[in-house]
This record gives C-alpha cells, structure tokens and sequence, in this order.
C-alpha cells in the first residue's frame, strides 16, 4: 500500500507511569514534553495530513494533564480516537470524562485471569481489581472497552480464562499482543518469553479457539503468516511503518514504540514529508532477507516477521524474527 500518511499514529504523550512493568519498553525514557500549544499543532498537523486514528498509549495517558483537552481537539477535528491505560485511575468519574472528551475506545491491560499472575506481571497489588474496576466504570459510562493482553510464559496456559474474563466484564475485543523484546522486556526476556516452538503451539491453539471466543480475538503478530493465517492488516509482515508511526511527547518519530530508531521532528518537518521520504522507512518497507528467511517459501508472507523484534535482538531490520519457528527455511519437525 502506498499512502499518503499512516493511517494510525500512536501517541505517547508523557512517560510518566504509575506503574513499573516487568516487561515494559519505555519504563526507563524519558522526553521532553511539549507545552499544550505545540501539542494541540500537532493535533492540527495529524488532521491536516489525513490520519485517520489516534492512539494515546505512553506511559499512562490519564497521567498526562491535558489528555482530555487534546482528545476534544483531536475529536473536533475528525480524528478518532483511542487509548491504552493500566486502569488504575478509571473510576466512574474518570470514564465518564473520557465519554465526553470524545473517545471512540478505550483499552485496558489485562495479563492474567488471577491476581497472582497479573499483579506480579504489571509489578503492582492491586492492579488487577483496579483493572476490571476500569472495564465496569467505562462500561456502566457507554465507553467502547478492548482489552490488550500480553502473551507472556505466565499467561500463555490460561489466555482463554483472560478472555473470557474480559468478555464478562463487557470487553468486545481482546489483542493477544506478542510479546516484544524492548527495555525491561529485553531484560527478563529468558524467564517471561516463550521458546519459537511454543509460540506456534500457542497460536495454533489461539487460532482455533477464536471461532467460539466470548469475544473478538485479534492478534498483531506478522508471524502468523507461517500458519496460513491473516496478518494483522492491510500489508504483509509489520504494520509498523506502513499503515502505523509512533510519535514521542517532543514531536519526535520513531516507526513504532518499540523500535527507538528516530526519523525527524513532526513540527519540524512536517508528517507527510517524514512519512514519504525517511530513509529509515524506506528500509522497513523495502527488506532483504537474512539468515534462514533466504530459503523461507513464507518469506513473501510474513517478510521476516516483527521488524521491532528483530531489531531488538539483532540491530538489524532485516534480521529473521527471533519468535520464528522455523529453521532453515523449512517447518520444524514435531
């Protein structure tokens, strides 16, 4: 696909968090943040290049202080929108705020179906009450909810008991986010990852609950392509610096929050000039394979798979994804 501006751009705001995640990519960053003027220019800018959908992430947006007047501006302005929060801070009159601000949706982290796992996980007691407490609040207030889960060695046996428990709590989709190798998720990567070879078990099994699910399943793993299975969009391998960009609380652009590979100032430059003509996603867009994705007959489906995983492991955007199955080129044997 060829467009003019990323569809989705995902905004963090603020680093500022509540929380201290044991698998994280940005608990340690930290940026300048704008004053509201700029940011609401560039609310003005995503408009006036056709973005379609934005997404608050951070960090925790509801620690931002003025998430809510530039959700409003970016509402008026014909931008949807959306955003991704621990929950902590949703009570009722939080999630009747966000109703009025304009929000189209709002997705809550859910990564276990007990305290035990989500709590340890999230690195915070009392999360987990605090997250399904947000689910009721935004529902009981008429705010669209999804909720993000990720797929971690904690979780992985019991993903259907979170679904099912997001579904109860008014959820309509569930993200079985893979799990990514940035920050603190680089960190404790050899206790919370899973091995390639269960990672295709777990979407072999994921794949075929998601017919009778209680709720929508939707993964955003391009690795899925090795199964047979739809990617996660409207292109082949990752969305990331094709459909999506990922914009820091200075103006800065980076492909995705996970890759920290920076393309220019958004004020500076201006979105589509970035978009159009960066050199760096000209070579997300454009990869060579290495190593065994030479040989891969999937290779034209799944193009190496996750850009951000592999850089994080290799250095290298054209590197196989380390989540990736097969060897040599060829299905592993059972």
């Amino acid at each position: 696909m060829d467009l003019s501006a990323p569809l989705t751009v995902n905004w963090t705001l603020s680093y500022a968090c509540n929380f201290s995640c044991r698998h994280c990519y940005s608990r340690g960053h930290t940026r300048e943040e704008l004053p509201l003027l700029r940011v609401l220019d560039l609310v003005d800018e995503l408009a006036r290049s056709r973005v379609a959908f934005v997404n608050f992430g951070g960090g925790e947006p509801l620690l931002y202080p003025h998430l809510l007047a530039v959700a409003r501006r970016a509402t008026v302005s014909g931008l949807r929108v959306t955003m991704n929060t621990n929950g902590w801070l949703v009570d009722a009159a939080a999630a009747r705020e966000l109703r009025a601000a304009g929000f189209h949706s709002v997705g809550v982290s859910l990564d276990g179906p007990t305290p035990e796992i989500h709590d340890r996980f999230r690195d915070r007691p009392g999360s987990f009450q605090r997250a399904l407490g947000a689910l009721d609040a935004l529902r009981e207030a008429q705010v669209p909810t999804t909720v993000s889960t990720v797929v971690f060695r904690g979780n992985a046996p019991d993903y259907q008991k979170v679904v099912e428990l997001a579904a109860d709590h008014g959820a309509e989709t569930v993200y079985l986010h893979n799990f990514k190798c940035s920050g603190r998720g680089m960190e404790n990567r050899g206790e919370l990852d899973l091995e390639p070879w269960e990672w295709r078990d777990f979407y072999e099994g994921a794949l075929a609950y998601r017919a009778g699910a209680p709720a929508t399943l939707a993964f955003d793993d391009p690795i899925l392509a090795l199964l047979g299975a739809s990617g996660p969009g409207a292109v082949k391998g990752s969305t990331c610096g094709k459909l999506s960009l990922h914009l820091e609380p200075d103006g800065e652009a980076t492909p995705c929050g996970f890759l920290p590979v920076y393309l220019g100032n958004v004020l500076e430059t201006g979105l589509r000039e970035l978009w159009r003509d960066s050199p760096v996603l000209r070579a997300m867009r454009h990869k060579t394979p290495q190593g065994k994705c030479r040989s891969c007959a999937s290779y034209g489906d799944c193009l190496g798979g996750c850009t951000a995983r592999a850089f994080a492991v290799s250095g290298s955007f054209d590197a196989p994804d380390p989540h990736c199955w097969r060897e040599d080129g060829c299905p592993r044997s059972s």
